[in-house]
């Protein structure tokens, strides 16, 4: 093994520990905050909420990296301006940095806010634009899921493994409910009217990191949501990957940081859900 790939190698390792590391302490702060939050705010909708707890989470994550990492860029949710145009713009400027860490600092702060007990942190490490780290972090059940490029992924120190159904009317899928009410939501509840009577069930939790985690983890069949950003889904994705499943757009191209219509599942009814969702897209 050459100089260089000695230095991959403990790199790669000391990434996902200070990815542990960070998800774990603002998971914990973040727990003892649960109905304690002092101010409450809304960005581009009235479901689209932000406490001082996610500034807070996302402030400790940034700092614990940089202290480690001090040349990677940081990417997090509350640094960047309510809106997709600002999201795209964001993920655009710094998606070829040599090294990016993407992080959301509460996924589901509605969820959060209310004490519904399905909120994660999410955060991803990003090599020159391949996600090349996952980490999603459920403070409520102490649940870390984890994946290295290449390496697999895990949780409670279990590898993971993508469900085995092969048809969509054997499947349990998850979707989320965009804040954007006049156009991603009316297009997800069009696409939720055709997936519904044509799977097992659905669900929907307020999570997508969670859902993704889930797919991931065999609990959830797939997985599909319109308008979200990099931060909901990077690690996320990468989890699915290592696990065997299958992240694309909606047009069934490969998953990459610019991607915001996701849909993920474990690869065997992908091409299916793919099939009904563009059905329910073009009416």
């Amino acid at each position: 093994m050459s100089d260089s790939d000695n230095r991959q190698v403990i790199g790669r390792k000391s990434f996902a520990a200070v990815a542990i590391n960070c998800a774990a302490k603002a998971g914990e702060w973040i727990k003892t905050k649960v109905g304690g939050y002092s101010t409450l705010n809304h960005k581009t909708s009235h479901s689209d909420l932000v406490t001082e707890v996610d500034k807070g989470s996302e402030n400790l994550i940034r700092s614990l990296i940089l202290t480690h990492f001090p040349d990677h860029a940081v990417l997090g949710e509350e640094g960047v301006e309510p809106g997709p145009e600002a999201s795209i713009a964001a993920i655009n400027e710094l998606k070829d940095a040599e090294y990016l860490w993407i992080v959301d600092p509460i996924d589901g702060t509605t969820n959060f806010v209310h004490g519904f007990p399905f909120f994660s942190v999410s955060i991803a490490l990003a090599h020159r634009g391949e996600v090349i780290l996952g980490v999603v972090y459920d403070p409520s059940k102490d649940e870390l899921f984890i994946a290295e490029k290449g390496k697999g992924a895990y949780v409670r120190g279990r590898r993971m493994q993508v469900s085995r159904e092969e048809k969509l009317r054997d499947s349990l899928v998850a979707t989320g409910f965009p804040a954007d009410r006049d156009g991603a939501l009316l297009l997800n509840m069009r696409q939720l009217e055709a997936v519904a009577p044509r799977v097992r069930n659905v669900r929907t939790a307020g999570s997508a990191a969670l859902h993704l985690a889930y797919v991931a983890a065999g609990r959830l069949s797939a997985f599909w949501e319109i308008g979200l950003n990099s931060w909901d889904i990077a690690a996320g994705a990468l989890l699915i990957q290592e696990s065997g499943g299958v992240v694309t757009d909606l047009e069934g191209n490969p998953y990459h940081l610019g991607v915001r219509d996701v849909v993920a599942s474990n690869g065997a009814v992908h091409d299916e859900l793919l099939k009904v969702l563009r059905s329910a897209s073009a009416e």
